[in-house]
């Protein structure tokens, strides 16, 4: 089901719902993502009140619109309640009826996920468990500052596939002396766990982190761009050839129904509420696009909410913002990009830069979509640069 733009481009028509849980144990020297520590849980029952208070707001703004998906980020939201989770789940899908299967899913940590926690969050309505297992490799996971070790994840994997009926696990790449050798090593035993979802990730050095901080102190290096590179490529290989396809850039599937629902509602330009401290969605309000970012504070956020003001932006979006941001997003998926897009962009296929990217192997426009190609999807955003400019 698809709903038409002003400017021409397909849509799904349901709304998803995200929902950041912002504590955590500790602080992963990776992470820029809105995280706090959790040292308390004082502010944690009222964060819950916010956030069902926040999704019944947003739902009376929107009006009815069926439920596309559910997923519970962060932070690390296997540390929620389960029957906070319930509650949340429940709500979602009072205010969005709809009569087709909706995923729900949440992203959850080894250290963090207990087959009785587990257990508890399966019961309270996931169905998808995306688990952040990171590496296999007991140094690595030092490094990344993560508290399990590789036997804990393996442990906490197995449980999650007798527990949920879709499971995925994330890995990180390129980092500091992983050789091309141990990678494919690495991801070989990855595969061996029997998850139906794989999400690679390359190690990414963000400013204002603590690797962004030890970085610029020359403490550590930035990973080797040809061997990111060799790596990624490694990683499209081994899995391809495990029977898995790479329906978008860093996430592989054994089958469609392994895929991640929501992650494709959102590459698709669905609108989606942001729900908790710091969390960013995207909805159509009386037939404009707006990006909406939530206060960034769990204090603000709450305070925010029972001012009927939970956002810190909401920003409209021009007919071209909203296009471009749907070609940054639709181009990240092997099923590429409706055309009404280009047209919209004034894009056409027989006039550069989209012809030569064309003639060039980069892009490919078949069946309605323009897509990337495999020779293309490493160059992601240099080929976006080029279109949009």
């Amino acid at each position: 089901m698809t709903e038409v733009s002003p400017a021409g481009s397909d849509r799904p028509a349901g709304v998803a719902v995200y929902v950041h849980w912002p504590y955590c144990r500790r602080i992963c020297p990776s992470c820029d993502f809105k995280v706090v520590r959790d040292r308390a849980q004082a502010d944690q029952a009222d964060l819950v009140e916010a956030l069902l208070d926040d999704l019944h707001a947003q739902a009376d703004r929107l009006g009815p619109r069926p439920l596309a998906s559910i997923f519970f980020g962060g932070g690390t939201p296997s540390r929620m309640p389960p029957a906070a989770v319930e509650r949340i789940v429940a709500a979602a899908r009072a205010r969005f009826p709809t009569a087709v299967p909706v995923e729900v899913a949440l992203e959850a940590n080894p250290d963090e996920a207990s087959r009785r926690q587990l257990a508890a969050l399966a019961e309270a309505g996931i169905e998808r468990l995306s688990l952040g297992l990171q590496s296999l490799e007991d140094d690595a996971l030092a490094f990344l500052g993560r508290d399990h070790d590789a036997a804990a994840g393996r442990r906490a994997l197995a449980d999650a596939l007798t527990l949920f009926p879709r499971v995925s696990l994330d890995l990180i790449y390129a980092r500091p002396g992983q050789t091309p050798e141990a990678w494919r090593d690495e991801l070989d035993r990855a595969l061996e766990l029997g998850a139906g979802h794989v999400s690679p990730y390359q190690l990414t050095i963000e400013p204002g982190t603590a690797f962004g901080r030890a970085l610029a102190r020359g403490r550590l290096m930035s990973p080797d761009s040809d061997l990111a590179a060799d790596l990624y490529e490694i990683t499209r290989a081994r899995l391809e050839a495990a029977g898995f396809e790479a329906y978008e850039v860093s996430n592989h599937a054994r089958t469609p129904a392994d895929r991640s629902r929501h992650n494709l509602h959102v590459w698709r330009g669905g609108d989606y509420l942001g729900l908790g401290p710091g969390a960013h969605g995207r909805l159509t309000l009386d037939g404009v696009r707006h990006a909406t970012v939530a206060h960034r504070r769990v204090a603000d956020y709450i305070a925010g909410v029972g001012a009927g003001m939970p956002w810190a932006e909401l920003t409209p979006l021009s007919p071209r913002e909203a296009l471009e941001e749907r070609a940054l997003l639709g181009l990240r998926a092997t099923e590429g990009l409706p055309v009404a897009v280009l047209a919209g962009l004034e894009l056409a296929a027989d006039t550069d830069p989209l012809a030569g990217l064309i003639a060039d192997g980069f892009l490919t426009l078949e069946t309605g979509h323009l897509a990337a190609t495999v020779r293309g999807r490493p160059l992601l955003d240099a080929l976006l640069g080029r279109l949009l400019t």
